[in-house]
């Protein structure tokens, strides 16, 4: 899954693309970008037929590797077969549904089909998830003299046992919009051999147009073609939190995170974070609820979250001058919720009473209060103490 690197729509940010083709005085053609519009409309309709077409499969064995994996088959008998769209918006899993994606100044319709949802809880856009998926991607077959026009998928990669989770943000934006729809399950260690098992995980497919996929540009060595939809099995074992923050040095991002987690700068709690300075991404920018200064700049890439100046990472640091014992304890950084003491180390106190605050509107820290946003230190308060 390295391959489905976030950065290349970076490659689409002009208007045309280089083809390989060449006319005849050997000079290279440039082919315009498809309308992205135009695209989704053709990408949608190929999807569409496809889940009228199709009828799937599902294993269900708890505790198996194989539950939840899917077969496709073309639908030959509808009244024993029922389609993948006759699922739309049922009231009992599977169950087809639609999400609207705002990407590109249009708006993607985009179904994904819940074949269980899932028992724990959902990861946000931007985090690592541990997932088995396979790939497919969808194309339409020439009518025949013995067969007509239809629709087909191939495959193009399968990982069935994840050995570490893949970041949501490095990824096309069709899995970072929908996993998060997704929840965990189960998981345990098998004490005979010490492999991990998972049980009870959100499973679904996702039919992901080409604009959310790879479009004009699949991975470099790949068998996708270039404006391809894609069709991915997913299976969501668990996600790992992740920080985001980076500086660029010498055309590279090196990651620099300023110790705050993105699903903590998650200002609005919707579980999406986004950065609406990819005008090729968002050509008609809102205003983004995620950005404490007003900069432009989203928390989770902000190194100064509230613009005063002291970095965040300087603002969660503890003030190594204050022996005060409420900013004292293990960890260099306040954490942003209390510690307890870990009973089992009684010769070691591992309390971390402080916490990072939010501040009222009369500038009283606040360490403890549930949901509280504010989750660095405010300049004027670094060494405030409750």
């Amino acid at each position: 899954m390295n391959k489905f690197k976030y950065y290349f729509i970076l490659l689409l940010a002009g208007i045309t693309i280089v083809s390989c083709k060449k006319s005849d005085d050997d000079d290279v053609v440039v082919v315009p970008l498809r309308d992205y519009q135009e695209q989704y409309n053709v990408d949608n309709a190929d999807i569409e037929e496809y889940l009228n077409t199709y009828y799937i499969t599902v294993t269900d064995s708890p505790g198996n590797q194989t539950d939840q994996d899917v077969t496709f088959t073309k639908i030959t008998d509808p009244a024993a077969q029922p389609s993948i769209m006759s699922y739309l918006n049922s009231a009992s899993f599977p169950k087809l549904l639609r999400r609207d994606i705002d990407v590109h100044g249009i708006i993607y319709k985009t179904y994904y089909l819940v074949l269980r949802e899932g028992t724990g809880t959902s990861p946000m856009n931007t985090d690592a998830v541990l997932t088995a998926y396979k790939g497919e991607y969808l194309t339409r077959v020439a009518k025949t003299a013995t067969e007509p026009e239809y629709v087909k998928t191939t495959q193009f990669e399968e990982v069935k046992f994840p050995q570490s989770p893949l970041d949501l943000f490095g990824t096309i934006i069709g899995w970072s919009e929908l996993f998060p729809q997704f929840k965990t399950g189960d998981s345990s260690t098998d004490p005979s051999n010490g492999s991990a098992k998972y049980e009870n995980f959100g499973a679904g497919i996702l039919f992901i147009p080409s604009g959310l996929g790879y479009y004009a540009a699949p991975p470099s060595g790949s068998t996708i073609p270039a404006y391809a939809p894609l069709i991915f099995s997913i299976k969501l074992y668990s996600y790992k939190r992740m920080d985001h923050e980076y500086n660029v040095s010498n055309g590279s991002l090196i990651s620099n995170p300023d110790g705050v987690y993105d699903y903590q700068e998650d200002l609005n709690h919707d579980g999406y974070v986004r950065d609406y300075r990819n005008t090729t991404l968002y050509p008609n920018k809102p205003v983004n609820p995620d950005d404490t200064d007003g900069d432009g700049i989203p928390d989770f890439l902000d190194q100064d979250d509230d613009g005063d100046g002291y970095s965040t990472r300087f603002e969660i640091t503890k003030p190594s001058y204050d022996l005060d014992p409420l900013v004292s304890g293990l960890s260099k950084y306040y954490p942003f919720d209390p510690i307890s003491d870990n009973p089992a180390t009684p010769n070691v106190d591992e309390t971390e009473r402080h916490g990072i605050p939010a501040f009222s509107a009369t500038g009283e820290p606040d360490y403890n209060s549930p949901g509280r946003i504010r989750i660095h230190v405010d300049k004027d308060h670094h060494s405030a103490k409750p």
